[in-house]
């Protein structure tokens, strides 16, 4: 199994748009599906409530590592983190990282998510497995918002 998932896409929409998709905490929230309370700030939490279809009203979490605009995000969570019965204040967190390069008219987006390795034996799979799902989704979720406001 690997440490790392990596999902890229293309968006059809200039680099600022998509940076600001990306870096704006309540447009994240918009294509993420969770209402941020704060901006996301280098060095700061930030934290709010999932709105994602199934888990709304779940606590939301995240450290922010990095905001170098416009071209990478880079925050710290616990992956998968929805389980009521785990204990997540004791457990590693994993690195996202979304990194923003302009490509002709558009954007590449590259998320990767790392360290998965550090984490409890027992949940290291579902983790990896659910995050692996989760980023199929939330890729195109950017991809398609970006893009809708780009024409609009």
């Amino acid at each position: 199994m690997s440490d790392t998932i990596t999902k890229t896409t293309f968006v059809n929409a200039p680099l600022e748009r998509v940076w600001r998709a990306v870096s704006d905490h309540r447009e994240f929230g918009e294509w993420f599906r969770v209402a941020l309370d704060q901006p996301f700030q280098a060095g700061q939490p930030t934290t709010g409530k999932m709105t994602y279809p199934g888990h709304e009203g779940h606590p939301w979490s995240a450290e922010v590592e990095a905001v170098e605009p416009p071209h990478r995000l880079a925050l710290r969570w616990h992956p998968y983190g929805i389980d009521p019965n785990v204990d997540l204040d004791n457990e590693p967190t994993t690195l996202v990282e979304f990194r923003l390069e302009p490509e002709g008219d558009g954007t590449r987006v590259t998320i990767t998510e790392s360290g998965f390795d550090a984490l409890p034996e027992a949940r290291r799979e579902s983790a990896m497995r659910g995050n692996e799902q989760g980023w199929e989704i939330q890729k195109d979720n950017l991809r398609e918002f970006a893009e809708q406001r780009a024409s609009a």
